[in-house]
């Protein structure tokens, strides 16, 4: 049985007040879209954050807790949010709930029905993986009038087991190794009778979170997470380094191979994978849009991924007609919480669609886009959809006070410093940018950010706080520093990428 080589943690561990904690987790509830922060209450107690009061949705709910476990410092989270939807009757949900199921070209042939009352939803039927339960559990959240939902009878088909225990530790371990999600350099593993015991440190219940996930997904019949830690200090650079030590082309296209074959919506794709200083090139065909997305993201989760090539060709297992194809995505858009009450137009030509219309946040645009991308028959999504404006009255004291600046003079204030502080509170209150090496410059309302970031994904989340705090254009500079040689033009490609 393989076991991880533990290391001991630096002294004294750095804290963090529960205080900041709390005032941090209040102002990006505040300022991240989709939410409705006024009705929700936090409270810090020892690293643990306690979230109570109320959301408009599942989706918001979950957005919520995902935020919170991402403020640096944070331990723990337990949450009582409630979900209060605006009225939708039972016949209207459980009318939606079949619809975004039927649409979803994963969930579409799953053996699933539901009921409906009260607003909860009642999900019962069979599915092969721990991870095909979860995708349908995904779908239901993001369908507007669902209050909660009951998977008891949502059973996960049974028969022999294919891993042992030693393989089973082996191919988490694997996983942990490649996921540059998470840190397993400080995490033990152990199977028993297909049951996985997880003990050590990590840095935020996120990445927790993201463990006992891993282990799930491997055919876990339970995972026992009692003895895994969640600790400031296990998120430290210098504890992290070895897992982006210089990869093998091979062994890089090895680990994304395994990374696809764990997604449901890969089941049927067929993928050719292609690695070369880093650089990731996947073609074949897959079935639908949202695969071809979903794969290039999990490619870009593998450590040792510079950048990806994705040439992955959309061909639908069966044909649709526009119309019903432009039909499906209204009834998409109108049904997911997030941006049900806004009007789109909406055109289809060959499987093409075109989104036009006005929303108000780039979240909302962006969730738009993606909705779309998720219905049957959709080969690519042309979004158009304009974004009326940002709000950047946020909280510029407070912001600059968690960098140690001084507070803004009211009598001579200056937009473009309050928002390069927003932007930097953002960056020192994220549990991985923290201690990344950036530079955050800003001109007439445009964030240029420059510097380096150890993952693509730093490099994303890095740009969208840039949005959130108020930002009208963010100019995307940051280079992802590689774990092995890699030619300067992949990098110059990388680096000149923006999100606008």
């Amino acid at each position: 049985m393989q076991t991880a080589q533990l290391v001991v943690p630096p002294a004294p561990a750095e804290h963090v007040a529960d205080a900041d904690i709390t005032a941090a987790v209040e102002m990006l509830l505040a300022t991240k879209k989709g939410l409705t922060a006024h009705l929700i209450a936090v409270q810090t107690h020892g690293g643990i954050v306690q979230l109570t009061g109320f959301t408009d949705s599942l989706l918001a709910r979950q957005r919520a807790e995902e935020i919170a476990q991402a403020v640096r410092g944070v331990r723990g989270l337990h949450s009582t949010l409630a979900v209060r939807p605006l009225e939708v009757g039972d016949a209207e949900v459980q009318r939606d709930v079949e619809g975004a199921l039927a649409d979803d070209p994963a969930t579409n042939d799953y053996r699933v029905h539901t009921t409906v009352a009260g607003g909860v939803v009642t999900v019962a039927g069979m599915v092969q993986s721990w991870a095909e339960k979860q995708l349908v559990l995904r779908v239901i959240k993001g369908v507007r009038g669902v209050r909660a939902f009951v998977a008891d009878h949502l059973t996960i088909r049974g028969g022999e087991i294919l891993n042992s225990d030693e393989e089973m530790t082996t191919q988490i371990r694997e996983l942990l190794d490649w996921d540059i999600r998470v840190n397993g350099m400080l995490v033990d593993v152990r199977t028993y009778d297909h049951v996985v015991h997880l003990s050590g440190t990590v840095g935020t219940p996120a990445e927790k979170d993201r463990l006992v996930a891993i282990a799930y997904q491997t055919g876990a019949t339970r995972v026992d997470a009692r003895d895994l830690f969640v600790a400031y200090w296990a998120l430290g650079r210098a504890i992290r380094r070895e897992k982006f030590a210089p990869k093998a082309d091979e062994a890089i296209a090895a680990a994304v191979r395994d990374t696809l074959r764990i997604n449901p919506r890969m089941r049927a794709a067929e993928t050719l994978v292609q690695v070369h200083d880093g650089v990731v090139t996947m073609a074949g065909t897959v079935s639908n849009l949202r695969v071809k997305q979903d794969a290039e993201q999990d490619a870009r989760h593998v450590v040792g991924v510079v950048h990806v090539h994705n040439l992955l060709k959309v061909r639908p297992e069966r044909l649709m007609p526009d119309e019903d194809i432009r039909r499906n995505i209204a009834a998409a858009l109108a049904r997911d919480p997030h941006v049900c009450h806004f009007a789109f137009g909406v055109q289809v030509h060959g499987g093409q669609v075109l989104l036009t219309g006005l929303v108000a946040t780039l979240f909302e645009q962006e969730q738009a886009g993606d909705v779309a991308a998720g219905v049957s028959g959709v080969v690519d999504v042309n979004n158009r959809l304009e974004v009326s404006g940002i709000n950047a009255n946020l909280a510029e004291g407070l912001s600059a006070s968690f960098l140690g600046e001084d507070k803004l003079s009211p009598a001579t204030p200056d937009p473009d410093q309050a928002l390069a502080a927003r932007i930097r509170a953002r960056y020192c209150w994220s549990a991985s940018l923290h201690d990344q090496e950036m530079d955050v410059r800003v001109e007439d309302g445009r964030a240029t950010l420059t510097g380096t970031v150890d993952t693509w994904l730093n490099r994303k989340h890095a740009a969208e706080a840039a949005h959130e705090a108020g930002a009208r254009e963010v100019n995307n500079h940051l280079l992802v520093l590689p774990s092995a040689p890699v030619p300067n033009k992949h990098l110059a490609a990388a680096a000149h990428e923006s999100l606008a």
